[in-house]
């Protein structure tokens, strides 16, 4: 057991005056600041008493935190790993590791939290995934602590991150994740096409609008009748998740992977609507049966499996398909393995009757703290050390690149990888990879690329950056106001939940294939009404308001 020594700290006047304007701004609990111990009142141990930004974190002394890690199978833990070296070297911290296998982490984390024995960091954990573990009381409310981290409140409010940061807020006005941060959203999914066919016809890899789109898979399939010039993928778990994560912004709705709970912000009701209820949801939906009704589209981009639509673009069969930066190049691999000659690039998101709407969220993948970590007598080390890996400058370019001169080198303002490391293609046929012998961007320790603009495109390949660049000027889809629903209430609407979005689902794959025709939408919605949408509606709603009452 550690000896507890506490001894007074000087806290950075910036961390502190952040924090109060971070929760008078937000939507955070009166009482949070309040809530937050001083850093005198916090385990002493290794803890730096100039601690701010700009600062490096050198413990003052060796300190160990307890780590669950989830141990990815692309690039398996080794205990010699350069990052933990240069931790334990320049940082003085070490780890106690509690290992997962990346097939089994969601439940490794769910037995480790819910037995009460998990370590004091608890990694690789997306907001929305702590809901389960608040009731418990486990895990820590890193709301009230977060004046301690300096770089963390910097971002947030140079980002501009704050309604963000009130969506993860619970009904006691706290929040129990701590995310990796994004300067910008960072879209990656997109249809890929045949630049080589797209040229020959004289059509635009920037289509305005999916009308644009749609207007262009004819021109290819009147070229080329024989074949569907678009064969989608990404249905696994429900009809075209990616593709219409990726097009439902635009028609003013969410779909796919991006549909969530079901619930939309109506910002004129000033109220949460039924997402598969909408009117919008409708027209999404008759624009891809339109496809498919006008044999653009195959019908089978809603069975198939990913490596059967993958074979089809790389052997011709088809022109374009939804992909993201890293996917295309397994096409391109395909095509090269068939003898298939053509260029595959990505194409801008068009827009749609909604606009030029990006959707999606700059709050990544992060942490959660076990709440015995507040007892421990290096707690504010431990804060300071999280502060500086994961939020500031320094830390996050370390766990991307590693260290100047030894992984990577500057030509001017651009970093470049050592000749005989790899990472993304950078350097294809090198000999080391930079996660694989040296524990470099590594999830756990990169929270998913959470960083600024600057810093997440220093990898990209020069199309990805240019894709990314042609998007820029999208709209940002608004963050929906927080609802957060307490224990007895997520019990109440669980199974409604889900034999909402089960329908939804269903009905989803038949109005677009066809099988059910849209004229029957009002008795599709009749339907859902049936399954407890609006009693659903009504305790969201009600959530809301108890929030904004409660919070301001």
């Amino acid at each position: 057991m550690r000896t507890t020594k506490k001894r007074p700290l000087a806290l950075a006047a910036t961390a502190a005056t952040l924090a109060l304007a971070l929760a008078a701004c937000s939507g955070g609990s009166d009482d949070e600041t309040d809530d937050a111990p001083e850093a005198s009142e916090l385990g002493q141990v290794g803890a730096m008493e100039d601690y701010g930004v700009g600062t490096t974190f050198v413990a003052t002394e060796p300190v160990s935190f307890g780590l669950m890690y989830r141990d990815h199978p692309n690039y398996p833990l080794k205990e010699d790993w350069d990052i933990l070296t240069k931790l334990e070297e320049n940082q003085k911290v070490t780890f106690e590791m509690q290992t997962a296998p990346l097939s089994d982490w969601q439940q490794a984390q769910s037995i480790a939290i819910g037995a009460g024995n998990a370590p004091d960091i608890i990694s690789v954990t997306y907001p929305g995934q702590e809901v389960a573990f608040v009731a418990g009381g486990a895990i820590l409310p890193v709301s009230d602590y977060v004046e301690h981290m300096p770089n963390y409140l910097d971002k947030v409010e140079k980002w501009g991150l704050e309604a963000d940061i009130d969506r993860m807020r619970q009904q006691d006005g706290k929040y129990y994740v701590l995310p990796g941060l994004r300067e910008s959203v960072r879209p990656s999914y997109t249809y890929a096409v045949r630049k080589d066919v797209w040229e020959q016809l004289g059509l635009s890899l920037e289509p305005e609008t999916f009308e644009d789109f749609a207007a262009d898979l004819a021109k290819v399939k009147a070229a080329y009748p024989d074949l569907y010039p678009l064969s989608d993928r990404w249905s696994a778990n429900g009809p075209l998740e990616a593709t219409l994560n990726v097009a439902a912004s635009n028609f003013g709705t969410a779909a796919g992977w991006g549909y969530g709970e079901g619930t939309w912000w109506d910002e004129d009701a000033g109220e949460f609507v039924y997402t598969g209820a909408m009117d919008e949801y409708r027209e999404l939906l008759e624009y891809y049966h339109g496809l498919i009704a006008d044999g653009l589209m195959d019908p089978e981009s809603l069975t198939q499996e990913d490596d059967q639509a993958i074979q089809k673009m790389a052997s011709g069969q088809t022109f374009a398909q939804l992909t993201n930066d890293q996917e295309i190049l397994k096409v391109r691999t395909a095509m090269t393995e068939v003898g298939t000659q053509g260029e595959v690039a990505m194409i801008r998101v068009p827009a749609g009757p909604a606009g030029d709407v990006l959707a999606g969220s700059r709050l990544v993948s992060g942490l959660m703290l076990s709440s015995s970590a507040a007892e421990e007598d290096d707690f504010l080390a431990m804060l300071q050390f999280i502060d500086w890996l994961y939020y500031s400058d320094e830390g996050l370019e370390f766990a991307k690149w590693g260290v100047e001169g030894e992984t990577f080198t500057r030509e001017g303002d651009k970093r470049v990888l050592m000749p005989d490391i790899d990472q993304n293609g950078l350097n294809p046929g090198a000999p080391k990879a930079l996660n694989v012998d040296y524990g470099y961007h590594n999830g756990v320790w990169m929270l998913e690329h959470g960083s600024s603009d600057e810093l997440d495109r220093s990898m990209l390949r020069d199309e990805v950056v240019e894709f990314v660049e042609s998007m820029s000027d999208k709209e940002l889809a608004p963050v929906s106001p927080p609802a957060p629903l307490d224990e007895l209430e997520r019990e109440q609407v669980s199974l409604w939940q889900t034999a909402l979005r089960d329908h939804v689902l269903q009905n989803t794959a038949a109005f677009i294939l066809g099988q059910r025709d849209l004229s029957e939408w009002d008795a599709y919605v009749a339907e859902l009404e049936g399954k407890n949408m609006q009693q659903y509606l009504d305790v969201v709603n009600a959530a809301q308001e108890r929030f904004a009452e409660q919070n301001g």
